[in-house]
């Protein structure tokens, strides 16, 4: 008995709550997982993303009718807020499977599977990139130690598989410095505690 409530309590520390913040499914509670490998996208920080997508003169994209690949998904936090902001569509890319659980659990949850697709493994796996998958909002929020996601980028932009209109955003930390120069244009870069959010566009 002892065992089965210690789980108990582990896994009730391990999922938390996350929250909608605006659109159609606003102040929906989904379930997230808190650990070293899915690090949540703190409320704030995904606040301010949402609000230089709209209100940033630099940005041409707008999420509502967009096309977003939300690689790195986790259990969905960037890309459900997009469907709650009216984007068309949604292709969660995830490799993990306590993440991939969730993240179909609040799908269903929030009835919106038929507007979103899941690939379950590493971006770079994926073989058959289709000429008509052509993305106009990228979300890259890898873990900070990996640096596999800038060959993601070449692959994206090798297959160009981004519509006219598109945006890249990235979340990284802080101090982290990183190449782009090949791969995109930045046109914001923006600190908010440990975070840094880097918006560009394929050149």
């Amino acid at each position: 008995g002892k065992m089965v409530f210690l789980e108990k309590i582990l896994a009730g520390k391990l999922l938390a709550k996350m929250r909608i913040i605006s659109g159609k499914l606003k102040r929906k509670s989904l379930d997230f997982l808190k650990t070293k490998v899915t690090r949540p996208l703190k409320d704030s920080v995904k606040e301010n993303i949402f609000n230089i997508l709209t209100h940033s003169n630099e940005i041409k994209v707008h999420v509502k009718n967009a096309n977003v690949l939300d690689i790195y998904s986790g259990t969905g936090s960037f890309g459900l807020e997009c469907i709650s902001r009216e984007a068309d569509f949604v292709t969660f890319v995830e490799n993990d499977l306590n993440a991939l659980q969730i993240l179909k659990k609040n799908l269903v949850k929030l009835s919106i599977t038929s507007q979103t697709r899941v690939m379950e493994e590493k971006f770079e796996n994926i073989k058959n990139w289709k000429i008509k998958d052509k993305y106009n909002i990228f979300f890259f929020d890898p873990p900070f130690k990996d640096f596999e996601f800038l060959k993601n980028l070449e692959i994206i932009k090798k297959n160009k598989i981004f519509k006219k209109k598109h945006i890249v955003i990235i979340h990284r930390e802080r101090k982290s410095e990183e190449n782009y120069k090949n791969l995109i244009k930045i046109l914001i870069t923006k600190k908010y505690g440990r975070s840094k959010i880097i918006f560009g566009i394929f050149n």
